[in-house]
């Protein structure tokens, strides 16, 4: 028995060892196979399913970036609560669909959905395009700066003009008065009416600024040059303009008062031959201010549907379909506006006197509602695709501070203030709060007030648009606040997104201007802002120090900067553009 079972012990051992055997020869098999093309195999090879081996794969001794998580959809669910319904503060809405006023709003529908994204994926375009750079008006910058000494130097200036109409006259560039600029592509470039050598610098960025003489000038950032022949419209402009974002050479400006050419409007133009594609605005039956027509809101375009979205202060929403024909490689633009809507509200406070109708400021988007201030003190929320209010807040006062759009632990919120006109609310000083608001339901979540002075036609208070500070200032807001101690004080305040808590104030002279963030590679931030008193100044983002001080200009300076890179430019009231270097 015991030597039975000794021989099976070798029978089955002996197996085992043709078992592994033949497992070794087709491993190899299976391996020598895998190592030749797929052609060089034999039909029947070829057909076969030769099934896939995971393999482990080699573990790098370099550091491994961590992979980037997938982006957290943004909570947004707007809707209002009992301090916020509309009909609190506005008491109607109407409606007109090309030249048909709708009886009832609720028969409105849109042709195509608008929705915006986030603000940096607003446009592709290198430069800036819009006022505060995209639809969440946060910044006015493009690049970095690469500050290694935090110097501001003039590099050059350009002169501009004045244009008096009836008993006014408009000097040089006022608020809100931000250029913009482009790269244009080298393509694009040779069917532009630009000088020659303006079309074969490779990195040309052209500045494009509407001043308040009725030019448009045209300017080399690197040098102040004229890249071509400024464009006279005849009418003032006061606030920034804007380019498609879609990266067409075309220009949407408003004018901001009349003039001896008649009543203000918007230009859409064409920036290959600077030609008039279309205008409107003008003396406008749907307005309810008459004929007052003016526009210093910078508009957005939502390319998917291819909508001009322009505010008016004669208080009127347009989305107008455009109808957008470019071919860039024959060099040629046109424009067939179409479908044209028009909303308009009135306030329950508002009337001829105080509390007026209409929209100064730029309005920010995000999907598919706008927010926007205006002349009455309502800052609303209007869904675009039904064209109905969500909510209204009572922001006290005539405000020209845009809302900004800020996304914090994936909710929205909005920066936002307000002016102080004299006589509405008072006849001495009032305070002028600064306010973080809720963009899902209007709700006022804190405010940091300045008691602030006034003059008729020189508004205290905040006429500027607030910062947003990211990296480095990622935990800061900026705001400059006009005529705090008297007419002629002012501030830049640096405040806490968390609390609204003052980090630190800069006193100088009183600045309409807004203030721009701007930073190094590294996400180093510094402040930049003008002032009232001629000077432009550069600032820590963290502890206020002050950096540099820019003597520009005898007179005032109102208007915003833009920054492309390390170069900042800017107008002035007596009637200068200047190119800043930033170093």
């Amino acid at each position: 028995m015991k030597h039975r079972n000794h021989h099976r012990k070798r029978l089955l051992l002996k197996s085992i060892l043709i078992a592994a055997e033949i497992l070794c020869i087709l491993a190899i098999a299976i391996c020598c196979i895998r190592e030749q093309p797929r052609k060089s195999l034999g039909k029947a090879a070829a057909q076969m399913e030769i099934p896939e081996i995971a393999v482990s794969p080699p573990v790098s001794k370099e550091p491994q970036a961590p992979k980037t998580a997938p982006k957290k959809e943004i909570r947004f669910e707007p809707h209002c609560v009992p301090s916020t319904i509309p009909e609190n503060m506005i008491s109607s809405t109407e409606i007109e669909v090309d030249g048909t006023v709708l009886e009832n709003i609720d028969e409105y529908t849109p042709d195509s959905e608008i929705t915006f994204g986030l603000g940096k994926d607003y446009t592709k375009t290198e430069g800036i395009v819009t006022f505060r750079g995209n639809n969440f008006r946060d910044n006015a910058v493009y690049g970095t700066a690469e500050m290694k000494n935090y110097t501001l130097t003039g590099k050059w200036s350009h002169n501009t003009g004045s244009l008096t109409s009836g008993s006014d006259s408009w000097s040089g560039s006022g608020w809100t008065g931000q250029p913009l600029m482009s790269k244009w592509p080298k393509e694009m470039k040779q069917h532009i009416n630009m000088y020659d050598w303006a079309k074969e610098k490779d990195d040309l960025v052209e500045v494009i600024y509407a001043c308040m003489d009725g030019y448009v000038y045209f300017l080399d950032l690197e040098s102040g040059e004229p890249t071509r022949e400024s464009l006279n419209l005849g009418y003032t402009f006061k606030g920034s303009g804007a380019l498609d974002p879609r990266g067409y050479p075309i220009l949407y400006v408003g004018a901001g008062y009349n003039s001896n050419l008649g009543t203000a409007k918007v230009f859409v133009i064409n920036l290959l031959d600077c030609s008039t594609m279309y205008t409107f605005g003008d003396n406008d039956t749907f307005s309810q201010r008459g004929s007052l027509s003016f526009f210093d809101s910078s508009p957005l375009v939502d390319a998917d549907t291819d909508t001009l979205i322009y505010p008016g202060e004669n208080g009127i929403l347009y989305l107008i379909k455009l109808n957008t024909a470019y071919n860039q490689t024959a060099g040629t633009l046109s424009i067939a506006p179409g479908r044209t809507v028009k909303w308009r509200y009135s306030g329950a406070r508002s009337n001829t006197q105080n509390y007026w109708l209409g929209m100064e400021d730029s309005a920010a988007v995000y999907k598919s509602h706008l927010f926007i201030a205006d002349n009455g003190g309502h800052l609303m929320c209007l869904n675009l695709n039904t064209l109905h209010l969500v909510w209204v807040q009572d922001i006290l006062d005539d405000s020209n501070s845009t809302p900004v759009l800020s996304v914090e632990n994936e909710r929205l919120y909005l920066y936002v203030s307000t002016s102080f006109h004299l006589g509405w609310r008072s006849s001495g000083t009032a305070p002028v709060p600064i306010w973080k608001i809720d963009a899902e339901t209007g709700e006022i979540l804190w405010q940091t007030e300045y008691e602030c002075h006034s003059e008729e036609g020189v508004s205290g208070g905040v006429q500027s648009t607030i910062a947003t500070g990211t990296n480095s200032l990622s935990d800061y807001i900026y705001v400059t606040v006009s005529k705090t101690e008297n007419n002629a004080a002012g501030v830049l305040a640096c405040l806490k997104k968390d609390s609204g808590e003052i980090a630190w104030e800069h006193k100088a002279g009183y600045a309409w201007s807004s203030p721009v963030c701007v930073y190094n590679t590294d996400g180093t931030g510094k402040v930049l802002y003008c002032s009232s008193d001629g000077n432009v100044y550069l600032l820590d983002g963290i502890t206020g120090q002050l950096h540099s001080t820019l003597s520009l200009s005898e007179g005032v300076i109102e208007a915003t900067p833009a920054v492309y890179n390390n170069c900042a430019v800017v107008g002035t009231r007596d009637c200068k553009i200047w190119g800043i270097e930033l170093g």
